[in-house]
């Protein structure tokens, strides 16, 4: 016992030293790189105006680094989630710096996009609250809340993202080209989902306040 005890205040002193070691976010930097490298894609505030590109204002800092995390590849591995723009975004980009960015972009107001398809809220709405028993399908508000604000680290934020955006990663997930997502739980649903669903969902999604 008394071993046991020794090897873990050992432990929990060298994660102790290792975390006081590691840099901090400079939000100075943060700032530079938003405004020079960020900017062209997302807006330096993120709030992207093309569909494109997905708006980062207001998104968890904790999703947003994860993000980011899985975009390079570390220690000669392949990346998690494979992007050649971003990729080559995140090249040099070191955690500390990657925390700053999603601290800096985490703080900035959103400017939400609005549901655009009157024709499919009612099919939307039903999957989000309720998902779909039959096949399987879980609510999503289960787990990105019934306004859509997400919950952090896992579960971004979709309330005001680009229906456009949000519809494309879910198709995705669906035929394996983003596999970044814990256990494989967004693969596993999106395979249920028709086209139209997406669709319907994804713009439901946008509208949520």
């Amino acid at each position: 016992m008394m071993k046991r005890s020794l090897l873990l205040s050992s432990l929990l002193l060298v994660a102790g030293s290792l975390q006081a070691q590691a840099p901090a976010p400079d939000p100075a930097k943060a700032k530079q790189t938003a405004e020079t490298v960020c900017a062209a894609c997302h807006n330096a505030d993120g709030n992207s105006m093309l569909p494109a590109n997905p708006k980062l204002a207001g998104q968890h800092a904790d999703y947003i680094y994860k993000q980011l995390h899985d975009f390079k590849g570390w220690d000669g591995k392949k990346a998690v989630r494979e992007n050649a723009i971003m990729s080559a975004m995140v090249a040099g980009l070191d955690e500390a710096d990657m925390k700053g960015l999603a601290q800096h972009f985490s703080a900035a107001a959103l400017q939400p996009e609005p549901a655009k398809n009157l024709a499919t809220i009612e099919l939307g709405q039903k999957i989000w609250r309720g998902g779909i028993p039959a096949k399987g399908v879980p609510a999503c508000a289960a787990c990105h809340g019934p306004a859509g604000a997400g919950l952090p680290a896992q579960y971004p934020r979709l309330s005001g993202q680009f229906a456009e955006y949000t519809e494309v990663q879910l198709k995705a997930f669906r035929d394996g080209v983003r596999a970044n997502d814990p256990n494989r739980m967004m693969s596993m649903i999106a395979l249920k989902l028709t086209d139209p669903e997406i669709k319907a969902v994804a713009d439901y999604a946008a509208g949520l306040r």
